[in-house]
């Protein structure tokens, strides 16, 4: 598309150092969900959506009310507290509102002797910057910032109105951009700049967090033949598990034919035993289940449990002594942009005209995310931001200044686009 006078001025205006600072001191607050820096962070961007002088929600959200809802999205990290943020452009005009949305939590650092220094003082290598946080997501926020910057300097007077929403615990279910939807501030379309590595993320698989209790019977290590283990009861459950995640893979979405497991079921912890001359009776397995695109979580719930079941029913002490399966912390349904909507082109469009390639390729992704909600909302959503997810959550998580630069610039001109008045 040809670029206009005012698009031009605020592409101009895109300060790539002021980029590269802001991203540093936003990975310097160490906001892990659903701790003290998370909300820290927030106030912080308050600040900065004051300073550009946008209409300013910051409110401490409550917890119970949500918790109790029937839509509540489940969540695993403790917390206390919760800060929504909602930062709005002053329109003059009525045309249609567009939400930028990025989460400010991260999470943990993990094993501390992975990371090449401090994961939460940032270290700089040329044009990339290592730190927790760095691609997931807060060069996304970054990103939504400096746009934002970018188009005040134009000073444009916009027909619609551009509404940013910063949000908490989206790495445990989605909390924040569930109590800011419940606050009431939505919009015509969104775009999350979740790390997409310059794809067109229209599609989310969900994720649902499992707990499966396996029993057995106690006795002495050197009796063990006298007892069950809980270890050994939970192996056919284990190998089911496997099975079902291949019959649920089976004839995927094309949408997501990038990825050779779109839908991946997934053992993450494993708990059994409290003495080791005792025979374990009780085995503890918490994982993640895949949602496939347009299924109803309810329906994959109801697989996993009955697979379960009828390992249970196969094996002799199961059979007399099921295991139990609950479904605690997040959980996330699928989510998908309507099929030929107008914002995959307008993103894509943009982007292309940025970077001077063609549009960037429209997929689907495998882990579940706040598109959902915003998708459950009603209101058309698709992620577009810096950085790869797959550094995302490791001790190698990091971004490049210049791609951050780059989104920067390509939510300049879909804003614009979608916000100010057409020639």
């Amino acid at each position: 598309m040809t670029i206009n006078d005012v698009e031009a001025a605020a592409l101009a205006a895109v300060d790539e150092a002021a980029i590269g600072r802001l991203l540093l001191d936003l990975l310097a607050v160490p906001s892990v969900t659903g701790s003290a820096a998370e909300s820290e962070l927030q106030h912080v961007l308050a600040g900065h959506l004051e300073r550009m002088d946008l209409d300013v929600d910051l409110w401490s959200m409550d917890l119970p009310e949500l918790r109790a809802h029937h839509d509540f999205p489940g969540g695993e990290a403790p917390r206390t507290e919760a800060w929504g943020l909602v930062g709005n452009t002053r329109s003059k005009g009525d045309g249609p509102t567009l939400i930028l949305q990025g989460h400010v939590d991260v999470v943990p650092p993990g094993d501390l002797a992975q990371w090449q220094g401090d994961p939460f003082r940032p270290r700089v290598e040329g044009d990339v910057v290592h730190a927790r946080g760095a691609c997931d997501m807060k060069a996304g926020v970054v990103a939504i910032l400096a746009a934002l910057a970018a188009i005040r300097a134009t000073q444009a007077t916009l027909r619609g109105q551009v509404s940013v929403h910063f949000v908490v615990s989206e790495e445990d279910g989605g909390l924040g951009a569930f109590g800011t939807l419940q606050r009431g501030h939505t919009g015509d379309a969104c775009i999350i700049t979740e790390p997409t590595s310059g794809a067109l993320m229209i599609a989310n698989g969900g994720a649902l967090t499992f707990r499966i209790e396996v029993p057995g019977q106690a006795t002495h290590g050197s009796t063990r033949y006298a007892g069950v283990s809980a270890i050994d009861a939970y192996l056919p459950i284990h190998a089911a598990l496997a099975r079902l995640e291949t019959r649920r893979n089976a004839g995927a979405d094309p949408l997501m034919a990038a990825y050779p497991v779109p839908y991946p079921l997934s053992v993450g912890t494993l708990q059994a035993g409290d003495w080791a001359s005792s025979v374990p009776d009780l085995l503890v397995a918490e994982g993640r289940l895949g949602v496939a695109l347009g299924e109803e979580p309810a329906r994959a719930r109801a697989e996993l449990e009955a697979c379960v079941a009828e390992a249970c029913a196969s094996d002799p002490w199961l059979r007399a002594h099921p295991a139990v399966v609950t479904w605690p912390g997040g959980q996330f349904a699928s989510g998908r942009l309507p099929a030929g909507h107008p914002l995959a082109a307008l993103v894509g469009d943009a982007h292309a005209d940025v970077t001077r390639t063609s549009r960037p390729a429209e997929q689907g992704a495998p882990y579940g995310s706040d598109l959902r909600l915003y998708a459950g909302a009603g209101i058309p959503t698709l992620q577009y931001g810096p950085g790869d997810v797959r550094l995302a959550h490791g001790p190698q998580e990091q971004v490049s200044v210049s791609e951050v630069v780059t989104v920067t610039q390509a939510l300049v001109l879909a804003t614009l686009r979608t916000v100010y008045p057409t020639p």
